[in-house]
């Protein structure tokens, strides 16, 4: 692969990127989506949280995250991108392995940094990566706009391969954070623009709609997700990404 985007959950990557990753496979370039969180629930009863979150998608505990496998295979097939599904589960999933209770319990709670008794998750995940990724590969990491725990986890991870990274700012969690996304980048970062045409604009609204069950989380419907994908593109936006320095 010539770039593997890491993208937290199982629409991250395309909702921050998808106009960006469709012009660089109409390029020529080999695109790859990695999903970290994409593991199914653990045994064991659910947090309140989880459930509500359940009810909200329209699926069961059962189904919910072969559902979202299945809307993220669609998604990468519009933009003709590679799709590759860790089998952590997502945070509000997964337990403290201290005290065995959830991690998280309120939706709030969702936006915190790296908790101290996930950082051994983050150093499993590390050696994931790197046994799974071509030492060739620009590998594109969210930059955390928003502060949710599992892109947290999924930057941590990526900064501990020891290997030259790209940043992409998280969307539509930037649009809440856009005068602060300063203070996410360092100056001897090197920005690249890469133009996003109309088709591109439009294969990117097509791969978001097909997360369904998440339409809801950030819109009324897939209408109302269409123009604001189409208002952010004509502002620009989504077509940057951040190279590390490697000094």
């Amino acid at each position: 692969m010539n770039w593997v985007f890491l993208s937290p959950h199982l629409d991250d990557a395309v909702l921050s990127c998808g106009g960006l990753i469709y012009e660089l496979i109409q390029n020529g370039e080999k695109v790859e989506i990695c999903t970290i969180c994409a593991g199914d629930p653990p045994p064991g009863e659910l947090s309140p949280l989880a459930e509500m979150l359940h009810q909200r998608w329209g699926v069961t505990a059962a189904q919910s995250q072969a559902t979202r496998r299945n809307e993220d295979l669609a998604a990468c097939q519009v933009l003709g991108a590679t799709p590759f599904h860790l089998d952590i589960p997502d945070c509000i999933y997964r337990r403290n392995p201290n005290t065995g209770e959830p991690l998280i319990t309120a939706n709030e709670a969702l936006f915190q940094p790296l908790p101290a008794v996930e950082y051994p998750l983050a150093a499993q995940l590390a050696q994931q990566l790197a046994g799974h990724i071509p030492t060739a590969s620009r590998i594109v990491c969210p930059l955390t706009l928003g502060g949710h725990v599992d892109h947290h986890l999924t930057r941590t991870a990526a900064e501990q391969l020891g290997r030259p990274l790209w940043y992409y700012a998280d969307y539509p969690y930037l649009l809440q954070e856009s005068g602060k996304l300063h203070e996410y980048l360092s100056p001897a970062w090197r920005n690249h623009e890469i133009a996003i045409s109309l088709c591109g604009c439009r294969a990117w609204q097509d791969a978001i709609a097909c997360y369904q069950s998440q339409i809801s989380t950030f819109w009324s419907g897939t209408e109302e997700m269409r123009k604001a994908i189409s208002h952010y593109w004509q502002k620009g936006g989504g077509s940057t990404l951040w190279e590390a320095s490697s000094s």
